[in-house]
């Protein structure tokens, strides 16, 4: 007997109807039995699930080729499109209530069989792949152990004893959802899980199954062929297949232009963003860049991060056949910030998974639930210090500066102390997401209080977020840190959090929503 790969190998080579007729007559009682389980006998759909795993078989022919037995594929390949169909047709209540209406005796073989169908299949997929082909060519193929032993490599010995095994291994499964049976439990198995499909199935699925295989181009002229269509109207659909293809390929250089152009822009201002940025760590906790400096940093992260979503977008413009991007400008943005003294030594008590853990801070996400439990235990807490909840309302993209400072005088001068906020609020309408670039800052005085100076503590970063999430971000504050306004000095060791939820408004401040 031809081996199941060198027939596949011929088909996948030749599109030999010969050799892909053979295997289809092979294992489509395999098949064919193994759908009918699943949908509860339903003929029509038994037939469906067939045609669906052997045009599968003939489009992957050249891979599948290597195999040396198909009998796992198929049977795995028929459970999940039964199961599949079965889900859509939805008709196994019905038969079975009807079942349960009209009982009938049965003999003790039949009895044990209607316990075993339903589960059958399900409870096979739970063994490995080599103890379910072992099992699959011993008793669904009813083959001797010699030849079982040829299949998988192993002399009859082994094979008998991977049998052996593998049925105890499916005894237990059954035995765990308490199905048990008054006779042999192979002899129900080899004698039942096979049936004989309907004649000339066989054919039938051949023939659908490689014309259903095939695609494109030579679908198209082999229909053009067998009805003999004028000569004029096959050069109108080349000339339009053509026109197309030409159009395609202006398309996609365009975008590959256009892309390359995006690469060359973010690496250049890549550049300047690092350069912004080393200037900011070189100037220290003292002594920050100045708010023009800050806010063109931000800028820059911003468009960095405008030029990336923009490229990510070019493949789904394509599939679109537009280049154009959502205006960015007809959307406006609510940003909510809460600025929180809070004992460091109790952050873990918060349950925050931080995505972010740097040197300029940790940042993390929070969903709605969990920013609204955080908030009630924060209220009730006496160690916890509120020090502003500024809000602000902003263009989509437009960067934006959040203040709750006072002017106080240090050596003299003139320094704004409190919170500051600097974002660049970014919404895209393709994913629904916002994209934050910030810089929370608390300016607070330290020493003495009779001739203070100044410390700065800062949290940058740029962080992706979906409606209804908050960003919390935490650095550590130098002891001795206050403001004006603190009745005391704190001696331990505390942390300032910042809360940002932003939100997608409509021009009277409603909130917007979008789906992704």
């Amino acid at each position: 007997m031809t081996p199941d790969s060198e027939l596949l190998r011929r088909f996948a080579r030749t599109n030999s109807q010969d050799a892909f007729g053979e295997l289809v007559k092979r294992h489509v009682n395999l098949v064919y039995s193994a759908a009918l389980r699943q949908v509860n006998g339903d003929e029509h759909l038994a037939k469906d699930v067939a045609q669906t795993v052997f045009t599968d078989l003939a489009r992957k022919a050249n891979s599948l080729s290597r195999r040396e037995t198909l009998t796992g594929w198929l049977y795995t390949s028929a459970h999940f499109a039964a199961a599949k169909i079965a889900r859509t047709e939805n008709r196994r209540r019905g038969r079975e209530e009807k079942f349960m209406r009209e009982p009938i005796p049965e003999t003790a073989p039949e009895a044990d069989w209607r316990k075993l169908r339903p589960t059958l299949d399900a409870a096979m997929h739970e063994l490995k792949e080599s103890d379910r082909e072992a099992v699959l060519l011993r008793y669904f193929e009813n083959r001797q152990f010699a030849e079982v032993g040829a299949k998988l490599g192993l002399n009859e010995n082994a094979a008998r004893m991977r049998v052996e095994r593998a049925l105890e291994k499916l005894r237990a499964i059954f035995a765990k959802r308490g199905i048990t049976t008054a006779t042999a439990f192979v002899s129900v198995i080899s004698a039942n899980a096979v049936q004989i499909a309907p004649a000339n199935l066989a054919a039938t699925l051949t023939t659908a199954s490689i014309a259903t295989a095939e695609t494109g181009t030579f679908t198209l002229l082999k229909i053009m062929t067998a009805t003999k269509l004028k000569l004029a109207f096959s050069a109108i659909v080349v000339a339009g297949a053509a026109t197309a293809f030409v159009h395609q390929q202006q398309t996609q250089n365009k975008l590959r232009a256009e892309n390359e152009s995006l690469q060359q822009q973010i690496a250049q201002l890549q550049t300047d963003n690092e350069s912004l940025s080393n200037r900011l760590a070189a100037a220290g906790d003292a002594k920050s860049l100045s708010d023009q400096q800050m806010i063109e940093l931000l800028k820059l992260r911003a468009e960095v991060t405008r030029l990336r979503q923009q490229q990510n977008i070019l493949p789904k413009t394509a599939q679109s056949k537009t280049n154009s991007l959502p205006d960015a400008e007809i959307i406006s943005l609510h940003l909510k910030t809460r600025f929180v003294s809070f004992p460091t030594d109790d952050l873990q008590a918060l349950g925050v998974s931080w995505t972010s853990d740097t040197k300029d801070g940790k940042t993390g996400l929070l969903t709605e639930q969990q920013y609204k439990v955080i908030n009630e235990a924060l209220q009730g807490a006496s160690d916890v210090e509120n020090l502003a909840e500024p809000e602000a309302e902003v263009p989509n993209g437009r960067p934006v500066q959040m203040r709750a400072t006072q002017s106080v005088s240090v050596d003299g001068n003139s320094v704004e102390v409190g919170p500051v906020f600097d974002v660049i609020p970014y919404f895209s309408t393709n994913s629904s997401t916002f994209n934050l670039n910030f810089a929370a800052t608390l300016n607070q005085l330290t020493g003495d209080p009779s001739k203070p100076d100044i410390q700065t503590i800062q949290v940058t970063n740029q962080i992706t977020l979906s409606s209804g999430q908050t960003v919390i971000l935490e650095k550590e504050i130098p002891k001795g840190g206050w403001l004006p306004d603190s009745t005391n000095i704190p001696a331990e060791s505390r942390s300032l959090l910042v809360f940002i939820t932003p939100t997608v408004i409509d021009a009277r401040g409603n909130p917007l929503n979008f789906s992704p």
